[in-house]
């Protein structure tokens, strides 16, 4: 492909991304299965659902930029699952088990975070205004997710978080 210009760049993003959501639709249920607590299982069944959003809202995205069909690999996602299978597979207790779910998840989060930040920006650099909005969107439904599971983790005001519970 190589980069020429902004717009190539924000082409590579978006397939990077359409490839870290396609993942993340055959992740997120062994995860929510994995879950203990029936919070964080919520969650992430209710994140595969937005995710499934976000997956279309980049492809629509790339249709915009005349792509339709998307052959980046995100290597970075695969890592991410990887360590995130990993934690699934060890034993021990369920509450630690979710806390440490919940650092996987954050992880993943944190990374897609980023990636739709700066594709939102290279969309607004390069006047594509319907992807910037696109990805303006799956932005704010990640960041959700992620203070979702951090209040999982630390728990509210009158209940003890997994977190805590762990430490027990």
């Amino acid at each position: 492909m190589g980069f020429h210009s902004l717009k190539d760049v924000l082409q590579e993003q978006l397939e990077d991304l359409h490839s870290a959501e396609t993942q993340l639709v055959t992740a997120l249920p062994k995860m929510a299965h994995a879950a203990h607590h029936d919070e964080l299982r919520q969650a992430f069944e209710h994140h595969l659902e937005e995710t499934r959003g976000h997956q279309k809202r980049v492809e629509e995205a790339l249709g915009e930029l005349g792509v339709s069909n998307p052959t980046e690999v995100c290597k970075g996602m695969q890592g991410l699952i990887a360590e995130g299978e990993e934690m699934i597979g060890m034993a021990g207790d369920p509450a630690v088990k979710d806390a440490a779910l919940i650092g996987a998840a954050q992880r993943v989060e944190h990374y897609e975070i980023a990636g739709y930040g700066t594709a939102r920006q290279l969309a607004d650099d390069c006047g594509f205004d319907g992807i910037r909005d696109l990805m303006d969107q799956n932005l704010d439904e990640e960041s959700q997710a992620d203070k979702l599971l951090t209040k999982i983790a630390t728990g509210g005001m009158f209940k003890a978080g997994v977190n805590q519970k762990a430490t027990a």
